[in-house]
């Protein structure tokens, strides 16, 4: 329980975005409810045009149909009129009546063997019956005053086609084809009628149909008139004359389609009509739209339910989801405020050891300085007592002391990441042995180092003195490890990391791996290991920093370190270290502004008036005239005044409202071609410095550092 809790501590708390999460679930669901919709509704559409298109088709073919029944009827009773206009030849009414024998006999051959045959009459100049096909002898009867009789003997030799009638001798409905007939010299001689049945007609349309009431079949006159419908329209129900459909006929239209509501019963109908032949008749069929819309409907629905099922599932699975997720929301607030108490006590405790920590490294640090400030101290006395005469020794020890001083600042720095960083081109096959002697130094008489290398290693890019201090305080820690002597061994090989789990990008690395035999450390121990101030030693005895600066030295060389370690077996450190390739000369952190080749005024601009005075000594000792200005603020108005100097040299470190780096760019910005330098004791905003392209003097400098940036060019 105790290792959960400090694994919680220790890594970053998981961030959970519930409103995301909500949000895509509310677009999942309305994702899941549009398409459906959408593609419901699309195909809905089309499917009821396509079965709109279907009705057309239909209705055409049974148009089509009912034109060549037509058809073949109306030719039959043509020439079955025609037949009998020959047999007659120039007979008036007299010599029929006196052939009525033979005539009805000859009559009833024509046409008796015909279904859609009621009678073939003869009728005399006055619309007289002289013969039928129906009955012998012809029951007296006239038709003088009928329409059939007078349009066909007006428009002999023409057929007319009367309106349906109930018929006098067959008493069935029927309607006739009439003809008149013409003598030789024209006059007129009578009238030839052929009655058709109706049902017929009505049974060969039932059949087509399949007894479908929702299609109808009808036969109409070009004026209009209906002859014949299936089914029939209801008693007494006469249609408009001034529909869409013959206002076509009246057109003569040969064929066509026409959607219309009906003006008997009101129901909409797509319809198809087709001209019977040469004939003034015309076909129709037609389908109630209604019927198409339930069939559509009726499907439609089915396949909405098939449609739904599913969805619904997803919904419920989505609401679902919605309200584990409002849950889990807060669950999750909870437990995040349990953690953040937990965390707040942990904190609490881990300040108050690094507190500890931090009076250990202050105690540590304050004494190591004393130490060096009584040797300065001594020596300055010491100077004084001789007058300044015959110093070399003094001077010797207060540069030794000024050397540690430095190391331990440099420490502190390093730790910190604010070291000013001195990277150069590593070749470690001979840097390592350069420095082992130092190395085996610091281990002692009872350790024995080892150096295992293959004969080359890749470059890496690194500071030399910082990588010196890594290697010492792995040495240093190693050596604690091993009280009574042991085996230190340095281990380098070249490597190309993949799919790794040290969050290095791919790509080629120097691996420097250091093991001891000593008595390793436990698993807590190495998970706080690199942590800045954390020590295992005594009060007084560490303060903290060795592998916190090697970690800090592979990071900023763009690598890393890890710690593997085996209780009572030993410790491997391991550093990685990017390859380095040499690439051309660029303006990168190195690049040096050339300087005048002879000396001349020099601008120094620093806030530390004991760090000033000693560097004007230096400079005045090269032959250059100095001023001093304690703020870049200052030295932008001297240089604003019109003043130009040989060379700028400025503190990065200032108070004011320009630092070092800022005056550099004002610099560069208005006056390009002055010489600027900078110099610093921190590593803060030193990849802005490297790209403006300036040298930089990292703090504390020698005197021979100084003099190559003021002698450069000359």
């Amino acid at each position: 329980m105790q290792r959960a809790e400090r694994v919680a501590v220790d890594v970053p708390m998981p961030s959970r975005n519930f409103a995301m999460t909500r949000r895509m679930l509310l677009i999942v669901l309305a994702v899941s409810i549009v398409f459906p919709l959408a593609c419901l509704v699309g195909y809905g559409y089309f499917d009821y045009q396509r079965r709109i298109s279907d009705a057309n088709d239909m209705i055409d073919r049974l148009a089509r149909v009912a034109d060549e029944q037509a058809v073949k009827v109306l030719d039959l009773n043509r020439q079955m009129a025609s037949r009998v206009i020959e047999l007659l030849g120039d007979s008036d009414d007299a010599q029929i009546r006196a052939r009525e024998r033979e005539l009805h006999d000859r009559l009833q051959s024509i046409g008796g063997d015909f279904p859609q045959v009621a009678s073939i009459s003869l009728l005399g100049v006055n619309g007289e019956l002289l013969a039928s096909s129906f009955a012998y002898p012809a029951p007296p009867m006239t038709i003088a005053h009928r329409d059939d009789f007078l349009t066909a003997k007006a428009i002999r030799p023409q057929p007319y086609f009367s309106l349906p009638m109930f018929g006098k001798l067959s008493k069935i409905d029927v309607f006739t084809t009439a003809i008149g007939r013409s003598g030789a010299d024209g006059q007129f001689l009578g009238v030839v009628t052929v009655a058709l049945r109706n049902d017929y007609f009505s049974r060969f349309y039932r059949e087509l149909t399949n007894g479908d009431r929702s299609l109808a079949l009808a036969l109409y006159r070009q004026d209009g008139n209906l002859l014949v419908r299936y089914p029939p329209w209801p008693p007494g129900a006469r249609p408009t004359m001034h529909s869409a459909f013959l206002s076509a006929l009246r057109d003569k239209q040969l064929f066509g389609h026409v959607r219309l509501n009906s003006t008997v019963d009101g129901v909409e109908r797509l319809l198809a009509f087709r001209r019977v032949g040469d004939y003034p008749l015309y076909v129709m069929s037609a389908y109630a739209t209604s019927s198409i819309v339930a069939a559509w409907r009726a499907h439609f629905l089915l396949i909405a339910a098939l449609t739904a099922l599913p969805c619904i599932a997803i919904w419920g699975l989505v609401l679902y989801s919605l309200r584990q997720l409002e849950a889990q929301r807060r669950a999750w607030e909870r437990w995040q405020g349990e953690v953040a108490m937990r965390l707040s006590v942990e904190a609490s405790t881990r300040q108050l050891q690094r507190m500890g920590a931090l009076g250990n490294l202050v105690a540590n640090v304050a004494h190591d300085f004393n130490n060096l400030l009584m040797v300065v101290s001594a020596n300055t006395e010491l100077a004084r007592l001789k007058h300044y005469n015959d110093l070399e020794k003094e001077v010797h020890a207060v540069e030794r002391a000024t050397a540690t001083a430095q190391a331990l600042t440099r420490r502190l720095l390093s730790v910190a990441r604010k070291q000013p960083l001195k990277q150069e081109a590593v070749e470690l096959t001979r840097w390592l042995p350069a420095a082992a002697p130092l190395i085996d130094a610091t281990l002692g008489d009872t350790i024995e180092l080892a150096l295992r290398m293959p004969e080359k290693l890749w470059q890496v890019l690194v500071d030399p003195t910082d990588l010196e201090f890594a290697i010492m305080n792995i040495a240093m820690n190693a050596r604690d490890a091993m009280p009574h002597g042991g085996h230190f061994v340095i281990r380098c090989q070249d490597i190309r990391l993949g799919s790794s789990d040290t969050l290095l990008p791919d790509g080629e690395y120097v691996l420097i791996a250091c093991s001891d035999d000593g008595e390793g450390m436990p698993e807590s121990v190495v998970r706080r290991a690199f942590e800045p101030l954390f020590t295992t030693k005594l009060r007084g005895s560490g303060t903290g920093l060795g592998l916190a600066q090697v970690l800090s030295m592979s990071e900023q060389a763009g690598g890393t370190a890890k710690i593997d370690s085996v209780l009572g077996s030993g410790t491997t450190v391991r550093i990685l270290l990017p390859r380095y390739r040499e690439r051309g000369a660029q303006a990168g952190a190195d690049a040096r502004e050339p300087l005048p080749t002879v000396a001349g005024i020099v601008l120094l601009v620093e806030d530390n008036e004991d760090v000033a005075a000693g560097v004007t000594a230096v400079l005045e000792t090269f032959g250059c005239e100095v001023r001093h200005e304690p703020t870049a603020d200052l030295a932008l108005d001297v240089l604003n005044a019109g003043e130009r100097f040989e060379l700028v040299l400025s503190d990065i470190q200032m108070p004011g409202k320009l630092n070092g780096i800022d005056l550099a760019e004002k610099i560069r910005s208005a006056w390009p071609s002055q010489k600027i330098a900078l110099m610093t004791g921190y590593a803060d905003e030193l990849d802005r410095a490297r790209r403006l392209g300036i040298a930089i003097l990292a703090k504390p400098f020698n005197i021979d550092e100084l003099h190559a940036l003021v002698a450069c060019g000359t």
